[in-house]
């Protein structure tokens, strides 16, 4: 059996596929009609179009957008030991659960999935450990009341978008600088990547 599904094989769909495939310790289908989607996670993991094959997993991750929320959970058919994880932006678990007969997961991850560097924010009822080692598996993961949900999607599912603009910008003038074809793509990551630790102090380099 596959022990997870991932529904909706867009761009965070497909980073957890892919991540996921790397760890190596989940067996996991991906489901979406879209087939241009589908072939672009193929590499990873087994591929459906059928939801009633993507739903026959302990673990069923939901990585649509909310506006396709309700339309999907109207054809889901879940067990009720199922731990159905949503990754939607503003939908409420409450929701989720009053159309879904499955334990209810909210999770706001974000890209850096797709190469085991995630951190994630988490509101559940109990913990799961299913859905734990599922996460831990793409990256690390914090547990937060469901009402700071929408304070933990701006902290962290669209910060890295933000990191990425920045990081392409100091490529870009690097470049433009005359720093050849490799100082432009080594010399921005490294110091951000050091100053993302969490033995790192702010103040250390002030003046």
């Amino acid at each position: 059996m596959t022990d997870v599904s991932v529904v909706g094989c867009g761009n965070m769909g497909g980073a957890l596929i892919e991540g996921l495939a790397r760890d190596g310790r989940h067996e996991v289908v991906g489901c979406d009609v879209d087939p241009d989607a589908l072939a672009a996670v193929e590499p990873y993991c087994r591929t459906t179009d059928d939801l009633a094959v993507a739903t026959d997993a302990p673990v069923v991750v939901l990585a649509v957008k909310p506006d396709a929320v309700p339309e999907l959970l109207a054809a889901l058919d879940l067990a009720p030991e199922t731990a159905l994880v949503t990754l939607a932006a503003g939908v409420d678990r409450s929701y989720v659960a009053a159309h879904a007969d499955a334990t209810v997961v909210r999770v706001m991850p974000n890209l850096a999935a797709r190469s085991g560097q995630m951190a994630a924010a988490v509101a559940w009822d109990q913990p799961d450990e299913r859905v734990a080692a599922m996460l831990d598996a793409v990256g690390e993961f914090v547990v937060i009341d469901e009402s700071l949900m929408d304070a933990a999607t701006a902290l962290n599912g669209s910060r890295p978008a933000f990191v990425f603009y920045l990081l392409r910008a100091m490529k870009e003038a690097a470049a433009a600088e005359g720093l050849g074809d490799d100082a432009p793509q080594r010399l921005p990551a490294r110091p951000l990547r050091g100053a993302a630790q969490p033995h790192h102090r702010a103040d250390e380099h002030r003046a």
